[in-house]
């Protein structure tokens, strides 16, 4: 239920290879620790340097887990005295953050998933604690039917309706991770088993193949001349909490962390019909061998069959072809229309890296970033970018320091000098501006004139009606100097439910004005749905497949949004930032 679910690191496992632990992950203890103390009671200051700590290193550019190996000095990062570097080195080299490991020996971790409920902060969490002693969801949940909240100083019946309301939220029940938490597990795991002599082959399957948000399981499948060497490897992994079965070619281990994985091992002949089975989804798997048996044809996880002879199954382009199919990438398998496109060659070819030619979403030290114009523009630069827009926070965001119209000029007049000094790379002036309340936004017109694009938001007023929200978000579309939508619909998954929003509506009223919208590339936010990606490629509206960068590392969450628009049928024709500088500069300008 936590972001980020962690798993114990070691220094060395028994292959030899160091594993990492990311930085994200690291982030999220520490804030937990951060959070835990409040609720403790601790003293403020302390707690503060935690949640700072957890901030910094979040947006830190460089990997901790690299620095500590190479025992490197920890206080470069800002706000990490001698004791936090400690604690720092002890979680990177065992695994634990002592201070986290410490507070929940006597505070129980439900208080941490109590966290999760809208309107209840850790000194909230901490009252119900002391006071009621409630100690998870379940305890909360029968203390707000009782109407025992309401007897708490603070504790109104509209908060208590806010409870109600956010127990029943779906998001606290899954046991689904974010698929950028389940990559380095997976990452790990894989380069260690290759490393097991004899093995020739290993390849995640499942979901996380497919690139989808969450992931339930870790499917592995994987070729070897010897497979007791893999399996005995693979249950012996430092990781493994408990086996839960354990054969010739097949092993299924609970991590501590609580994470299923699943390792086949399967004859090399044989590896493309298996990675195409455990690929999944069910649902295409199953129009999959429709489709077969109408051609008279057998397919399962060893091959595709006429009769007794096996026409394929080696690689998965073989066995789409013995089916009468061109090769469907992973992430269309999901038995929404991907066959008939096949048939009809109509499938899309994909949008990749290589397509990406700037960021529409990046933010600088100047509001909430935690680098400079220029480190922004470097960085930007090496990955073989042409353009970035610095899109700094409107002043309504006053928690990220949002630029007032003196501010907002200056960075301007910055950007203008260092485009003077740049060839072969263009800064777009641009600004995340507030949507405010009413649908105007939070910027004068002579400033919104001197922009090249907006980046226009909603950060405030989440529960209005769809209606309402609709029609806040069209009205803003209505200004001339709106270009895109931000973070459409302002999920967090697994954390926070998007506002209600009529999203056809918001979709067919950026085609008619001429706006695009954001596929917001944070790993917890892939904000457009690969649903309404697809939706807005059918009606001709394009999508900017933005970062919103606020360190030069976080350019690097590019991966994730393109996994989310692959998902969504995006080609590089229907992505905004893939065309050229001129052709963007065109695209834009509103008739």
């Amino acid at each position: 239920r936590e972001r980020f679910q962690t798993v114990p690191y070691k220094n060395l496992n028994p292959n030899g290879y160091f594993m990492a632990i990311q930085n994200q992950e690291i982030a999220e203890l520490f804030l937990q620790a951060a959070q835990l103390l409040e609720i403790d009671g601790a003293n403020p200051f302390r707690a503060r340097a935690y949640a700072n700590a957890a901030f910094t290193i979040g947006n830190w550019t460089r990997s901790v887990a690299d620095m500590v190996r190479q025992n490197e000095e920890l206080s470069l990062i800002p706000g990490v005295g001698k004791d936090l570097a400690e604690q720092l080195k002890q979680l990177v080299l065992k695994g634990k953050l002592p201070q986290r490991e410490e507070l929940l020996q006597r505070l129980p971790v439900g208080l941490l998933h109590m966290l999760k409920i809208p309107g209840l902060g850790p000194k909230r969490v901490g009252v119900l604690y002391r006071k009621l002693n409630l100690t998870n969801l379940e305890q909360l949940r029968i203390a707000a039917d009782a109407g025992t909240l309401k007897t708490l100083g603070g504790f109104g019946p509209k908060l208590e309706q806010q409870i109600r309301a956010g127990l029943d939220q779906p998001l606290l029940h899954t046991n689904r991770r974010l698929w950028a938490a389940v990559k380095p597990v997976a990452d790990d795991l894989v380069q260690v088993l290759r490393k097991i002599p004899g093995v020739g082959t290993v390849i995640p399957a499942g979901s996380f193949r497919r690139g989808a948000e969450t992931v339930g399981d870790l499917d592995l499948v994987a070729t070897a001349s010897d497979s007791a060497a893999i399996m005995e490897a693979f249950v012996h992994y430092e990781d493994v909490g408990s086996v839960v079965a354990n054969g010739e070619t097949r092993a299924t281990v609970l991590f501590h962390s609580g994470l299923q994985v699943d390792l086949r091992v399967v004859p090399e002949a044989g590896l493309g019909a298996a990675l195409q089975y455990f690929t999944g989804s069910q649902a295409h798997n199953v129009a999959l061998r429709t489709w077969a048996q109408e051609k008279k044809l057998k397919l399962n996880e060893y091959g595709v069959y006429k009769g007794t002879r096996r026409l394929g199954g080696n690689n998965e382009t073989e066995v789409y072809g013995a089916l009468g199919l061109p090769y469907i990438d992973p992430e269309l398998r999901e038995g929404r229309g991907e066959l008939e496109a096949a048939q009809s060659k109509t499938l899309p070819i994909l949008v990749s890296h290589k397509d990406i030619r700037g960021d529409l979403h990046a933010h600088t030290h100047a509001t909430d970033g935690t680098a400079s114009l220029e480190d922004m523009v470097q960085a930007a630069r090496d990955r073989g970018y042409t353009y970035l827009a610095i899109t700094d926070h409107s002043q309504r965001v006053t928690v990220a320091h949002g630029l007032d119209a003196h501010r907002l000029t200056q960075q301007l007049d910055a950007i203008d000098r260092l485009n003077e000094k740049l060839k072969g790379f263009t800064i777009l002036k641009g600004m995340e501006v507030d949507i405010l309340d009413d649908g105007s936004l939070d910027l004068s017109e002579p400033l919104l004139k001197r922009l090249d694009l907006t980046v226009c938001s909603i950060h405030s007023k989440f529960n209005l009606s769809a209606n309402k929200q609709t029609e806040r978000i069209l009205r803003a579309m209505d200004n001339p100097h709106f270009t895109i939508l931000g973070h459409p619909t302002g999920r967090l998954i697994n954390e926070r439910q998007g506002y209600p929003v009529e999203m056809e509506r918001i979709i067919q009223g950026a085609k008619e004005r001429g706006c695009f919208l954001e596929l917001n590339s944070h790993p917890a936010r892939l904000d457009l749905t690969d649903i309404y990606c697809r939706m807005a490629k059918e009606l001709g509206v394009k999508i900017s497949i933005s970062t919103d960068a606020h360190s030069v590392r976080d350019f690097e969450q590019i991966h994730y949004g393109l996994n989310q628009a692959r998902r969504g049928w995006l080609d590089a024709k229907a992505v905004l930032n893939t065309h050229s500088l001129k052709d963007l500069k065109r695209l834009m300008r509103r008739k």
